[in-house]
């Protein structure tokens, strides 16, 4: 957890702003990320200096440096909700009037797990591009300045090269380790091959990932000792800023930036007022907003190695070698994109992509224990037009092996098939129990063929649920994420079981705060009951629905349930 480091909010002047027209005190408190909390502090205290005041009231405005993900997890905490991979805030870390993260990236991922958390504005204020970072004699050697590299290239180069060390910051952590992740998955494509590619990259810079871009950075070359050289950090993707700032301290060994095409979306620097904040706040928050229009705030961003919204820069910028005139425009609003995915980021990405995103990471890099449930009734012989008139379960098939393929050695998994009547009256069976993958991999294989739907059978949803969620709890660990993830096309339909009164309270009886169990349903197709769904996993920690309408997609629905907390449509 990066330390918060709150900058001294500055008053000066309070009695002399009573001989400029304006008595009384609005205090407007501001969180803003390390790089760009100076400048806005910068320009806040000017425009206080200057008489600020909404109707006659003075303004003060207090700019406090908090870390990104550190806000993130305190705005979590408040909304009962957590973010993967964020963990809890410390409690002196308050939420602001206004928030300045790093990346529209964090708007999103809040809105999609709290519903509740509506900030206005929300409109950038300045931008960093993501760069891929090389010490300039490793660049020479791929062939900069004259060789374009893009996100392509980079992905053979980890494949290929024996002597190139790649790192990158955890993308559940830092927005610009989680732009990068994007844009190699982009470069990757679709298919089978593609997912082996994502999965081989993944596993790479996890060998060498930071929580935090500060300590990353350190990992670069300190001299020009070719030793040295070679066995330090030779390329990684971070924010141009961060290059700017590296070598401002003209290190022994400088480093390039490189822009890699397609353009990845920028750090972008959302001006975000917070929910409830009141009517006079608000509009002291617009006020403010107007001063970061200005020339002065952008001299300011350029003197800190920022650029403003429209891609240009200010004075004092100190353009990295290679670097172009102007960036990108970033000119989006988090809060006016799809309404079900709680908007849309720079790059045009919603929060189900992200997710997607983050859950092939938490697959591939964190360790975790899973019980696989997979409905096997009669229903799911029906065809799926989208998958070429395939069957649900050979979508489902496909879907669970090539998450099977995702997850790392450092996973656990076991696998149950439900239906009615699987073993005596008892409505599952176990195929495989929770087993490490580094063993049982070729087993758990093989298990996936057994998902074959029985004749006439029906859907015993609630002995299956409240059994495995037993199972998961009986057997749970420590240090990892324990899960039950139970794929379904239908609704109960077993006259024989228990109702869902028994199933909730056996489900409330059943939960250990202090060892949670995660329960995931995934609905294939249009016929589940998502209401039913959601009443299920409401009492259980961290559960959710993720409901793939279009069973052809449940593969991407399905690594979504993965990196999120809470459940989601698609």
């Amino acid at each position: 957890m990066a330390i918060v480091v709150v900058l001294a909010g500055s008053y000066f002047g309070y009695q002399q702003l009573s001989d400029k027209g304006c008595t009384g005190s609005i205090r407007l408190t501001v969180a803003a990320t390390g790089e760009i909390a100076p400048s806005i502090d910068q320009v806040a205290q000017r425009w206080v200096q200057e008489g600020a005041n909404v109707d006659g009231t003075c303004v003060g405005v207090t700019v406090s440096d908090v870390n990104s993900a550190t806000m993130a997890a305190a705005i979590a905490g408040e909304h009962k909700v957590q973010l993967a991979g964020v963990g809890t805030a410390p409690e002196a870390v308050k939420v602001p009037d206004v928030w300045v993260a790093d990346s529209s990236t964090w708007i999103l991922r809040l809105k999609s797990e709290a519903p509740g958390f509506v900030p206005s504005d929300s409109k950038p204020i300045a931008q960093s591009p993501i760069v891929l970072a090389m010490p300039k004699p490793v660049a020479a050697q791929v062939g900069w300045p004259k060789k374009k590299i893009g996100w392509a290239e980079l992905l053979t180069m980890m494949q290929t090269s024996t002597t190139l060390t790649t790192g990158i910051t955890q993308p559940t952590r830092d927005a610009a380790g989680l732009a990068a992740l994007v844009a190699l998955g982009q470069a990757a494509g679709a298919g089978e091959k593609a997912q082996a590619t994502k999965v081989t990259a993944i596993s790479a810079l996890a060998e060498n990932a930071s929580a935090l871009r500060g300590e990353l950075i350190e990992r670069f070359p300190r001299s020009n000792d070719a030793n040295d050289i070679v066995n330090s950090l030779g390329a990684a993707p971070v924010s141009e800023e961060d290059v700017v700032s590296y070598n401002a301290a003209k290190p022994p060994v400088p480093l390039v930036a490189l822009y890699p095409e397609p353009n990845p979306m920028p750090l972008d620097y959302p001006y975000a007022v917070m929910p409830e904040v009141d009517l006079q706040k608000q509009r002291a928050a617009a006020g403010l907003r107007t001063q970061l229009a200005s020339a002065t705030f952008k001299n300011a961003l350029g003197a800190a190695g920022l650029r403003s919204p429209d891609g240009s820069f200010g004075s004092g910028f100190a353009r990295p070698l290679g670097a172009p005139d102007a960036s990108p425009a970033v000119s989006n609003t988090v809060g006016g994109g799809s309404g079900d995915n709680g908007g849309t980021a720079a790059a045009g990405l919603d929060a189900s992509a992200l997710s997607q995103v983050l859950g092939s990471w938490n697959a591939i890099t964190q360790p975790g224990r899973v019980l696989a449930v997979f409905d096997v009734s009669g229903s799911m012989e029906t065809e799926v037009p989208t998958a070429n008139n395939q069957t649900r379960a050979a979508v489902t098939r496909k879907a669970a092996a090539a998450g099977l393929q995702m997850f790392s050695e450092k996973w656990a998994v076991g696998v149950w098939l439900f239906s009615t009547e699987m073993v005596g009256k008892r409505p599952w069976k176990q195929i495989v129990p929770i087993t490490p993958l580094a063993t049982g991999r070729s087993k758990l294989q093989a298990s996936i063929d057994q998902i074959v739907p029985k004749d006439g059978g029906d859907t015993g949803l609630y002995d299956t649920v409240l059994d495995a969620y037993k199972e998961v709890n009986r057997t749970w660990q420590p240090g990892r994420v324990n899960s039950v993830i139970l794929f379904t096309d239908g609704k109960n339909e077993n006259k024989d079981g228990i109702k869902i009164e028994k199933l909730l309270s056996e489900l409330k009886k059943n939960t250990d705060p202090q060892k949670p169990v995660r329960l995931v349903i995934i609905g294939i197709g249009d016929q589940v009951s998502e209401p039913e769904l959601q009443t299920i996993v409401k009492g259980t920690p961290a559960g959710g629905v993720f409901v793939a309408k279009d069973p052809a997609k449940m593969g991407e629905i399905f690594v979504e349930a993965i990196g999120r907390r809470t459940g989601a449509s698609g």
